[in-house]
């Protein structure tokens, strides 16, 4: 990880992205483009197949081991914590299926989840455990509105750690301590910020987290990571057995369902090699250049947004408290119809998405304020 003294050429990182030659993209939220850095290690897997085929998998699997050292090191976790998953919904699944629920118990989520976070515990209720929906207010579901909808019978809370559709940054500190007090497990969709924002899930006392690749973390699609507390790993039951996630693996005809110690009996069989390194590559640079920088670069990007935004008679649906800001801005005019301004930007090559009635823009670390001048500009 670069030193907090070292100078960052963010040029460089940027010459990576070619995307960014042709777009000003400011769609992370969404779908992000890929780097050449990641493409390359992506290769680099494929070539390895084209010329050994089996003969490569011991050198394949050491890089698959420093990915998910450095996934763990991204979120302050042990690798012995994490096992990769193809998206965050698989990660959702994993958490939701394999806690040992009673009837009658709860899960505590806000109204407004992303459906990968939403769908897995709305589906418990063939089990007999409610799901209470708490609703927002001025645009937020607060850690304090969470906490205060949970009940003797809660067993679970789940929460994106930013919300999609506002770019709503939860105090998570507070959500988990909350919850670790009262022995109520935490679960946090972290696919809106990891890549973006710092987090580390021992002091945030979160117990589950589950996180696709292709958004913030600018990795390819189909890969991502779960992290799963090592303290509580035998706590959660294996909902996906696999020949690959029990202790002996190699035992083929033993038939020993004995799950592995670690978090990797959640990967049931199969890895998708060439992604992991990609994602590997990716996360390689987050920690080179060190997300305290990262999350201070993107939100200085928004507030450029922001105060432009508002200096042309736009309204800010996004809350922009100090500890509420990410690196999601949202906008709507009173006389100007989203959908109108959504494609004019399209238009001009700027690379947006359209959500709950509003223009939301996601710009990282390797976009410029001088590209940020040039959309407030247009509009």
């Amino acid at each position: 990880m670069k030193k907090s003294g070292t100078k960052i050429d963010w040029n460089r990182y940027r010459a990576e992205f070619p995307a960014a030659e042709h777009y000003i993209y400011f769609n992370h939220a969404a779908v992000s483009p890929l780097s050449t850095r990641v493409i390359e290690a992506m290769n680099a897997v494929a070539t390895l197949f084209l010329k050994k085929g089996i003969l490569c998998e011991e050198e394949v699997f050491a890089s698959v081991k420093k990915t998910r050292g450095a996934a763990a090191q991204l979120v302050g976790a042990n690798g012995s914590e994490i096992a990769f998953i193809k998206n965050t919904t698989q990660g959702v699944l994993l958490a939701a299926n394999g806690i040992r629920w009673k009837r009658g118990d709860n899960v505590v989520m806000g109204s407004i989840e992303f459906p990968a976070n939403a769908y897995p515990w709305l589906a418990l209720n063939k089990r007999g455990v409610r799901t209470v929906l708490v609703r927002p207010r001025e645009g937020r579901i607060t850690a304090e509105m969470l906490a205060g909808a949970c009940t003797r019978k809660t067993r679970c809370v789940t929460v994106s750690s930013v919300q999609f559709s506002t770019g709503y940054r939860i105090d998570l500190a507070a959500l988990g301590r909350f919850c670790r007090d009262r022995g109520i497990y935490l679960h946090v969709d972290g696919i809106q910020s990891l890549g973006m924002l710092q987090c580390n899930v021992r002091a945030m006392n979160i117990d589950f987290l589950s996180a696709g690749g292709h958004k913030w973390l600018l990795g390819p699609s189909g890969t991502g990571f779960f992290y799963c507390r090592r303290e509580i790993l035998d706590e959660l039951d294996v909902w996906n057995p696999g020949w690959l996630g029990v202790r002996n693996a190699r035992s083929y005809l033993a038939y020993d369902p004995t799950p592995r110690p670690d978090a990797q009996r959640y990967e049931e069989g199969s890895l998708n090699l060439y992604g992991i390194a990609g994602l590997g590559a990716s996360i390689e640079r987050f920690l080179e250049i060190g997300m305290a920088r990262v999350e201070r670069r993107i939100i200085d990007l928004t507030d450029v947004l922001e105060q432009g935004l508002r200096s042309r008679g736009y309204r800010i649906t996004s809350p922009r408290g100090k500890d509420e800001r990410s690196g999601i801005i949202c906008f709507t005019h009173a006389r100007k119809d989203a959908e109108k301004i959504f494609r004019r930007l399209s238009a001009a090559g700027i690379v947006v998405s359209l959500r709950v009635g509003a223009i939301r823009l996601a710009p990282h670390f390797y976009n410029t304020a001088d590209e940020a001048e040039r959309v407030l500009d247009l509009l």
